[in-house]
């Protein structure tokens, strides 16, 4: 099995940013005057355009952080026009790169600009000013020395939000110590903290596994949701946003005799994720019975009836010991393949394609 992982020193995934475009270059006032040519009329250049400012998703950035620490970006403003006709120079754009499933949108209003979703995908978020005509542009038959010219109008000023929802096929969702990230891990190259207290995980991590015949999917470790996430308990729901995109939610359920009802935390799973998102609950679920490497005969007894009764799919493993993993992750590739027939309107629910 050919496994691959991400992983990245700082993860941040949302920024507030101020982009300026830059200004358009005055025209010019000037007349020919050279000794033996009479009459030789206005020949102010334009100015030139300024540059506009754009944001690019690159599949090389996996984090937000390059922008935490630059917050304003100003594109060069456009040369002014000068005399013997001679136009000023655009001012060059400025290109913004960001990782991909990058969402673009202004603070004022929320406004959204762009959902970056694609490798080189990009999208102007500030116009450049237009540089201003000069005097010869005026000329005319009755206005043959024109005295005036434009000047150059301001470049675009934005105040811009941008949000990263990672892009992924498979959420692993639950609750702390559920064993999501020991599950990463089994079936990943992903090497997230590990450890025996609740909140080991404070960021989302992603692994890409590949399954033969199936072939590659990429799995996102969700941080663990608590009672009361949607109200801000434990880490909130701030990062459920990185769920958003996925085809496919995997419920890591803790059935050892120690834990809490598996039953119960399903539930508490369920209802934080319908709080934050009640489409989220239209998507294919998996339920992982994990740590039957432990003591876990009720636990796992309960779970099986409630998932029976809900024709939710159950797989039964150990992330510690490799037990059952073979199956989930068949089972998971299954599922995505049956998946990829619809696709989902997060404001509608599923649709057919």
């Amino acid at each position: 099995m050919a496994v691959r992982a991400y992983t990245v020193t700082k993860f941040i995934d949302t920024v507030k940013i101020v982009v300026k475009a830059g200004d358009g270059g005055r025209g010019c006032v000037s007349f020919r005057r050279e000794a033996y040519v009479p009459r030789g009329g206005p020949n102010g250049g334009d100015g030139g355009n300024g540059g506009s400012i754009f944001i690019e998703a690159n599949r090389s950035f996996r984090t937000l952080i390059d922008l935490q620490y630059q917050q304003l970006y100003r594109a060069k403003r456009g040369e002014h026009g000068r005399g013997k006709d001679q136009h000023g120079a655009y001012g060059p754009d400025l290109t913004i790169k960001v990782p991909l499933g990058t969402v673009v949108s202004v603070v004022e209003t929320g406004e959204v600009l762009a959902d970056l979703t694609t490798d080189g995908q990009r999208a102007m978020v500030a116009k450049g000013g237009m540089g201003g005509r000069g005097n010869a542009r005026f000329a005319t038959a009755t206005r043959q020395a024109p005295r005036i010219a434009q000047p150059g109008t301001p470049g675009e000023v934005r105040t811009l939000r941008l949000e990263l929802k990672l892009i992924a096929d498979v959420g692993l969702v639950g609750l702390p110590n559920a064993g999501k990230s020991s599950l990463l891990a089994a079936f990943s190259a992903a090497r997230p903290k590990i450890a025996a207290y609740p909140f080991t995980t404070l960021t989302p991590n992603l692994g890409v596994v590949e399954v033969d015949p199936y072939g590659g999917f990429v799995v996102a470790d969700i941080p663990g949701l608590i009672q009361g996430a949607a109200q801000g308990a434990g880490l909130g729901i701030q990062f459920l946003r990185h769920i958003e995109r996925t085809r496919l939610l995997v419920h890591v359920l803790d059935v050892s005799d120690d834990a809490e009802d598996p039953v119960i935390a399903a539930e508490t799973i369920e209802r934080e994720l319908s709080a934050y998102s009640p489409a989220l609950l239209s998507l294919p679920r998996i339920a992982a019975a994990n740590k039957i490497d432990l003591p876990h005969a009720e636990g796992l007894a309960r779970i099986q009836a409630r998932c029976a009764s809900l024709g939710l799919p159950l797989v039964a493993i150990s992330a510690l010991t490799g037990e059952g993993i073979p199956s989930l992750l068949e089972t998971i590739a299954s599922r995505l393949r049956a998946a990829h027939e619809k696709s989902y309107d997060f404001a509608q629910g599923p649709t057919s394609r």
